[in-house]
């Protein structure tokens, strides 16, 4: 399928002002580039009734989060999400009108995590912050207005890594209980070997390149974790239901929908939706790109259904 119109339109206006490949960038530059990009869509993310800035202990210090209280009825149930950004870039701002339509979608309240990143914080500080807020979310988040007894996990591309590790550690420490995760088009494979990587190599936001710097800062030595690659995991039974979302012209396709068939091939409902047309990135493309409201509203009605 030829890549979506309007999809087209927002690469042809990412080579209009001249967006840098993120690879090609020192690490500050990269996120400077990419907090511009999130500036770009303040004007369009959507409204929610309560927004609040918090702190949750951690391994190495206080995890900023921000919690999104959509308007609803009663007692929400609760998502944790991680954010993308290959475990180098991004926080609780270049997320925020995901999360916000994320909360809308789901009737969820949504827990946004910034966990420590690289090259200042290597692997595996991000994981440990990821399980810490979510033990966190699990014993306190009562104090927020929500459910802890309904709660679910998500996350896209590197946040998408996180949610699948967590999941897994969830299951072994039997607790917390989750109800379903969700996966953006997640980072699983630390080999980068699979089909998708080199036939979406270039010109589709996301490159090859960037996957070998955001992995060269992470974790340089790429050990054999799965906790770094969740589909060499030795085995995934008993993990929640998912919803894995993954891009035709996205690098990350193949592992994406390889961690999928897994799920599936252990037993774990799982449905997996290819976004053909799209490309890395369409989640938070909701307000400029149809496709990505479909996904968003695939992602809440999952959500919804989990967490009943």
């Amino acid at each position: 399928m030829p890549i979506d119109p309007q999809i087209q339109t927002v690469l042809d206006q990412m080579e209009e002002i001249g967006f840098p490949g993120l690879s090609s960038l020192p690490v500050e530059q990269a996120r400077a580039a990419l907090a511009m990009m999130g500036a770009a869509e303040a004007d369009a993310v959507e409204e929610v009734a309560r927004v609040e800035d918090l702190e949750i202990p951690g391994p190495g210090g206080a995890i900023p989060a921000r919690a999104y209280v959509p308007a609803t009825d009663g007692t929400p149930p609760v998502v944790v999400y991680y954010h993308g950004g290959g475990l180098v870039l991004g926080g609780l701002d270049s997320h925020d009108g995901t999360c916000r339509a994320l909360a809308n979608a789901s009737g969820a309240l949504v827990l946004s995590i910034d966990y420590r990143l690289a090259p200042e914080h290597p692997f595996p500080a991000a994981v440990e912050d990821a399980g810490a807020a979510l033990d966190w979310v699990a014993a306190n988040v009562a104090e927020l207005g929500g459910d802890p007894a309904r709660l679910a996990v998500a996350g896209d591309s590197a946040g998408g890594n996180l949610a699948a590790v967590v999941a897994l550690q969830a299951r072994d420490a039997g607790a917390p209980q989750l109800r379903g995760q969700l996966l953006v088009y997640p980072v699983t494979d630390s080999t980068m070997s699979h089909p998708s990587i080199e036939e979406n190599a270039s010109g589709y936001f996301l490159t090859k390149a960037d996957m070998e710097w955001f992995f060269d800062h992470y974790a340089p030595e790429r050990p054999d974790d799965w906790r770094l690659s969740p589909l060499a995991a030795p085995d995934l039974a008993g993990l929640p239901p998912a919803l894995v979302l993954t891009a035709e012209f996205d690098p990350l396709r193949d592992e994406g929908e390889a961690y999928a068939r897994r799920l599936a091939d252990a037993g774990v409902p799982v449905e997996l939706v290819r976004k053909d047309g799209l490309i890395h990135g369409f989640f938070g493309m909701v307000a400029d790109v149809d496709e990505a409201r479909d996904a968003m509203d695939r992602a809440g009605a999952a959500l919804r259904a989990w967490l009943a």
